[in-house]
């Protein structure tokens, strides 16, 4: 080899070596700035957790009944529905103080952003307060979903749907939102419900009984939607949906354990919080009733482990960017399980707040 081959060589080697600690230095300083935020729904608090140190860093106050989360793609806004005051509290990012309170049509419950970050779809649920007739107590018209403009925030439009819906979830293409009919309606609507986020009509429904509660979407190649993942908050498993033929296909249940092994305080929702992973290789899924993380490969749906959690109530979960680890809140224990998901081992517990509901990941600006 030539001093000029030699040249060319070391310096093609010198760029691997600066692109690869770039590549590190990236990583790191993502997952430096990468927080959990996590709701205490039975409180009016939210608590910050550190995802390198898994300790408390920060606390949000003042906010009645916090549930649903979702974040901006900057970092730069925080979103809260606020169950108690029917709105959506919107954070700054960097300071942490309130924005806006966005009135709602109705009682919140799960919050989604579009992929392009320029709308927010918000879960109504009917509200039973019309003491009309008391002592019965009624419910109140309102329930479907709210439509809220991200860069007014302000909500532009409400979309009635039988029951009010209790969870909701968008498309990973943005084109359509999937919201299941809250199961305490009566009579219950029992349905998963498809609406064209172009119209923010309601496109078609599939008819499911106990209707879905916590869902999970996967992806084909191309981008588009694949399967529609659903719990119902009666069974310990979940139900496939396809989303091309609108057929509600197998359910899977999860394992049994015997009696002495369950969470006594699991009704009624055995089954509650489920997430693919960014890759579409696995599914993950609560069972509050066994206190378990559960693993199951994609597409072929084979259970792959599970995490046994220390603490019970596993309410809900949400995932690291890169799909490594995963934080389950614990509603029973008023804590979070981190669970490394290479291994199905949950490797810390961090105490929070009443009820921990809903959790995200925020990356602080």
């Amino acid at each position: 080899m030539t001093n000029k081959h030699l040249l060319r060589a070391g310096l093609a080697a010198l760029a691997g070596i600066a692109l690869c600690t770039v590549s590190v230095s990236l990583a790191s300083a993502q997952q430096n700035r990468m927080r959990i935020v996590q709701s205490n729904s039975a409180g009016d608090n939210l608590h910050i957790i550190d995802a390198v140190t898994n300790r408390v860093v920060g606390e949000i106050k003042g906010i009645e009944a916090p549930h649903g989360l979702a974040v901006s793609q900057d970092g730069s806004r925080i979103f809260i529905s606020e169950e108690a005051g029917d709105t959506v509290v919107v954070l700054d990012g960097k300071t942490l103080n309130i924005i806006k309170k966005i009135p709602l049509s109705g009682n919140p419950n799960l919050i989604d952003i579009t992929p392009d970050g320029r709308r927010m779809y918000v879960a109504i649920a009917q509200t039973w307060n019309d003491l009309s007739s008391f002592p019965e107590i009624r419910a109140n018209p309102s329930g479907g979903v709210d439509v809220i403009d991200l860069t007014s925030l302000e909500k532009i439009k409400s979309i009635p749907i039988r029951g009010g819906v209790h969870d909701l979830n968008i498309t990973p293409d943005g084109k359509y939102l999937v919201a299941g009919s809250a199961r305490g309606a009566k009579p219950a609507a029992n349905a998963m419900n498809f609406i064209d986020t172009s119209t923010n009509e309601v496109a078609w429904t599939v008819a499911m009984a106990p209707s879905p509660s916590p869902m999970a979407i996967s992806k084909k190649a191309d981008g588009s939607t694949d399967k529609v993942y659903a719990q119902n908050g009666r069974d310990n498993g979940f139900a496939v949906v396809d989303f091309a033929t609108h057929v509600v296909g197998s359910f899977i249940n999860l394992p049994t354990l015997p009696p002495a092994e369950q969470n006594a305080f699991a009704p009624p929702s055995p089954s509650h919080g489920i997430m693919v992973t960014p890759d579409q290789k696995t599914l993950l899924v609560n069972s509050r009733l066994n206190s378990t993380l559960y693993s199951y490969s994609l597409p072929d749906l084979k259970l792959l482990g599970g995490a046994k959690l220390g603490g019970k109530g596993a309410a809900w979960l949400t995932l690291s960017p890169d799909g490594k680890t995963a934080y389950v809140a614990n509603e029973h224990t008023n804590d979070m399980s981190v669970v490394d998901v290479a291994t199905m081992k949950e490797t810390a517990r961090v105490p929070v707040g009443y009820a921990p509901a809903r959790n995200a990941v925020w990356m602080a600006p």
